[in-house]
């Protein structure tokens, strides 16, 4: 399965080029960096090993100025997520209404990104999701992909009614 969704004219589904963060020298650069290898990484603190946010550059936990970026699995779940409309000429690509997801990882990170590609229908509360990437601009961004239930067989049937008894 491909991570760089795009067009057939190579750009991104969603937002124009211009968009597109200047990895070089950012303080997200790790997070760049690694999505380049296929990797989410994300900060931690490497006194504590608490979660940080995207750009915090203090520990919650502990005071330590120290970050440690380090690789998680990509998945989590759908906290909150909205519908977005608002079209902006030149910028957004999209044609009609997108979703954006604040995603709770599995690493107690939280994300707010949109989708990988144009959804059909819009994630709820509480679905599962694995983080891959878009390409923007030159530029790796996460953004979610939601995970299908797994089809109901036989054998789940089964061990679902066992479960219960």
């Amino acid at each position: 399965m491909s991570t760089d969704v795009t067009t057939a004219l190579g750009t991104d589904w969603l937002l124009a080029d211009s968009l597109a963060p200047i990895a070089a020298g950012d303080v997200l650069q790790p997070l760049y960096d690694g999505a380049v290898r296929g990797k989410l990484v994300l900060p931690f603190c490497e006194h504590c090993s608490l979660t940080l946010d995207l750009e915090q550059q203090v520990c919650d936990g502990c005071g330590a100025h120290a970050i440690a970026w380090r690789s998680v699995e990509p998945v989590g779940i759908v906290h909150a997520a909205t519908v977005m409309h608002r079209r902006e000429p030149g910028l957004v690509l999209a044609t009609s209404p997108y979703q954006i997801l604040d995603v709770e990882l599995d690493s107690g990170h939280r994300l707010v990104m949109t989708t990988a590609e144009p959804e059909p229908t819009t994630a709820a509360i509480g679905d599962p999701v694995h983080v891959t990437f878009r390409d923007l601009g030159g530029v790796q961004i996460p953004s979610a992909r939601p995970i299908p239930d797994p089809p109901v067989t036989t054998r789940t049937a089964l061990s679902q009614t066992e479960a219960r008894s």
